[in-house]
């Protein structure tokens, strides 16, 4: 079986925090950031699939301190886990407040992607640093709790109805 390290999926992207990225409170608007999330980590699971993927999921996003004017944000995702057919993507994004050289942890998020061809091997990750361990560690458990949320899900879409809402 085919493996690739950790180290080989990551991407890493920079962003200066302009007052166009705002919202109303002076912080990066949320859209922005889920927008690059999603942009970044679509290429590591490009990476380790080498076809086509989709967004299936962004399965938790935890906002820990806020980017403000004059920050920068330095976005990194990685492949933290491989299933059958679907890649889980790690990301963080790194804040630095550029006039004093402070960096902090701004955000965290899980994404999950998913491979269109049905008959493919993907392969096996290797983690090769310490944080990637740590994080490619959780992977059967997390996985475990989408598949979990997942039947929920479709027990919830199942009640939702598809009628007009002003024929009701």
């Amino acid at each position: 079986m085919e493996t690739i390290k950790v180290s080989q999926t990551l991407s890493v992207s920079n962003h200066r925090v302009f007052s166009s990225d705002l919202n109303e409170h002076d912080t990066v608007f949320g859209g922005k950031i889920l927008a690059a999330i999603d942009d970044n980590s679509s290429i590591p699971a490009s990476r380790v699939a080498r076809i086509e993927t989709v967004t299936a999921s962004v399965d938790q996003v935890n906002f820990i301190l806020p980017f403000r004017l004059q920050d920068s944000m330095c976005t990194e995702s990685y492949v933290s886990g491989v299933g059958h057919r679907s890649i889980e993507v790690f990301t963080k994004i790194i804040g630095e407040h550029l006039k004093t050289g402070e960096r902090f942890l701004g955000l965290t998020c899980f994404s999950s992607f998913v491979v269109m061809e049905r008959d493919i091997q993907l392969p096996t990750i290797v983690p090769d640093s310490a944080e990637y361990r740590f994080v490619c560690e959780g992977y059967a458990t997390r996985q475990a709790e989408r598949m979990a949320k997942l039947k929920r899900q479709e027990h919830f879409n199942q009640q939702i109805s598809l009628e007009f809402p002003w024929t009701i």
